[in-house]
């Protein structure tokens, strides 16, 4: 599963060398960091309104899948932006693994 994303993010970097004009991901980094967090919220907010209508009617759920596909997929440009990328948030999903959720929100409120 992985392989996907780390497939996506050598797409990612490639096109931020891309003609804006040609290539969506390239227009986003030319925009800048204020559009491509514009576009992660946007995509939050439908992320969280697919989940609301799938919780009442089961045929929704390839709209949640669809719109939380265009989460992840904006967030990685936003991560990719920053210099980061996929390998960069399952290394922390990796630390956490064997880390109580609650133990872990315990130790950043001290």
């Amino acid at each position: 599963m992985s392989d996907v994303l780390s497939e996506l993010a050598q797409v990612l970097e490639a096109r931020k060398q891309a003609d804006p004009e040609s290539s969506y991901v390239a227009s986003l980094h030319h925009k800048g960091l204020n559009k491509i967090l514009e576009k992660v919220g946007e995509e939050c907010t439908e992320t969280l309104l697919a989940a609301k209508d799938a919780q009442s009617d089961a045929s929704q759920k390839a709209q949640l899948v669809y719109e939380a596909s265009d989460l992840w997929f904006h967030t990685l440009v936003m991560l990719s932006h920053l210099g980061l990328g996929p390998q960069d948030i399952l290394g922390e999903l990796q630390r956490r693994f064997n880390l109580s959720g609650l133990e872990e929100k315990a130790s950043r409120s001290k």
